[in-house]
């Protein structure tokens, strides 16, 4: 038998941890062969060098791609995707699979359903249909209307795809597959290793072992221009409050250097005692590090998601979530120093005791390889009028 060639572009950190079990189901299915191609933010040093986490899990690496221009502003996001099409458009021509697989939202995504698009191969989108308040959202749904085969995380995003005119057999709510990881974390939470000692960081040296924070906030694409005051308010709050806090980088986006040029300015004026700044850290050890946490705080997706199956409790700032669904353990607040501290102390005393499963209960990699393997892949999507 013939095996379907499945190439997935992973272009981010963040991607890799939504891929991780559906990369490693594909690459044991019989009737499927992975092409993975990494590219982008990915590669970087900077923003974590997520390939070497992915390498040191054993997958071997079909293609990567550079295609980030710096400047982190909305020119040079606009000019990366641009060189991304041409770049990708390039590597699916040499290796010419039976489909590609475009990961989310992102705003590099769209260069890899561009890419294959045009060149007639059918476009698999993993995690369409929900809704947030950046460029994310524009681009999710740019993705969707180019998309062949619809792999989407929950029942909310499910009826939204379907609302966007999408073919009912096309549309499947396999979960997502971040869920997969943090159900194998749940099953075994304890947190084996020393933060410091197995990933370094820079800041202080802080004594976690009695309870710690974790951040993780990321500029908003669409208000870029106060990524700097944004994250220097949050850092006032967790200073003032002073938790013992893990505190990771931000996602390369427009206002990134903002955000990061905040933290290093704060760590230099304020010399906090109570922050650790991390780089990245591989998706099993910072799920460990968040289950065990007291509270996540920022803007990042792993509050919506993950946090809600593994019930950690979150305070999330500003709008870049805005409207995606969420549980019962997260908190909205305001880009407000003592906002941001009442909610913190409200949510380490919350206990959340009913079980949610928004974005699934475990299995999404197995059903997503299950699904490439069986659907039809000799057609074209057809808007009629």
């Amino acid at each position: 038998m013939t095996q379907r060639k499945i190439c997935v572009v992973v272009t981010a950190r963040p991607s890799y941890s939504r891929i991780k079990t559906a990369l490693k189901a594909i690459d044991e299915h019989p009737a499927l062969d992975l092409q993975l191609v990494i590219a982008g933010p990915a590669l970087l040093t900077r923003y974590g060098n997520a390939v070497d986490y992915i390498e040191k899990d054993g997958f071997r690496i079909a293609e990567k791609v550079f295609m980030v221009l710096e400047g982190e502003n909305p020119t040079s996001m606009a000019k990366t995707t641009g060189l991304g099409v041409m770049e990708l458009a390039g590597v699916f021509h040499k290796l010419q699979p039976d489909a590609v697989i475009t990961i989310a939202d992102r705003f590099e995504t769209i260069a890899t359903s561009i890419a294959a698009s045009y060149q007639n191969i059918p476009l698999v989108h993993i995690q369409g249909g929900e809704v947030t308040g950046n460029i994310d959202e524009k681009v999710r749904h740019a993705n969707t209307k180019l998309a062949d085969i619809h792999l989407v995380a929950s029942e909310d995003a499910k009826e939204r795809v379907l609302k966007l005119g999408e073919q009912p057999d096309t549309v499947f709510n396999t979960g997502c597959p971040s869920i997969d990881i943090a159900k194998e974390v749940l099953d075994q939470p304890t947190l084996d290793f020393d933060p410091i000692e197995k990933y370094g960081g820079v800041g202080a040296d802080i004594d976690w072992g009695k309870g710690y924070l974790v951040v993780m906030q990321h500029p908003v694409t669409t208000e870029y221009e106060s990524a700097r005051k944004d994250v220097e308010t949050t850092l006032h709050a967790i200073n003032e409050l002073d938790i013992p806090t893990f505190w990771f980088w931000p996602n390369v986006d427009a206002g990134s250097d903002g955000t990061s040029g905040g933290i290093r300015s704060f760590r230099e004026i304020y010399k906090p005692q109570n922050i650790r700044f991390f780089k990245n850290m591989e998706p099993e050890d910072f799920l460990r590090l968040l289950i065990n946490a007291k509270c996540l705080i920022g803007n990042s997706s792993v509050g919506i998601r993950e946090c809600s199956y593994l019930k950690v409790p979150v305070v999330n700032i500003g709008t870049r979530q805005h409207n995606r669904q969420r549980g019962l353990n997260v908190k909205d607040v305001s880009y407000h120093k003592e906002l941001i501290k009442e909610a913190i102390k409200d949510r380490i005393s919350f206990k959340q005791l009913e079980d949610e499963y928004i974005y699934g209960n475990g299995t999404a990699g197995s059903e997503i390889a299950k699904i490439l393997a069986t659907i039809p892949l000799n057609y074209h999507k057809t808007i009629s009028y």
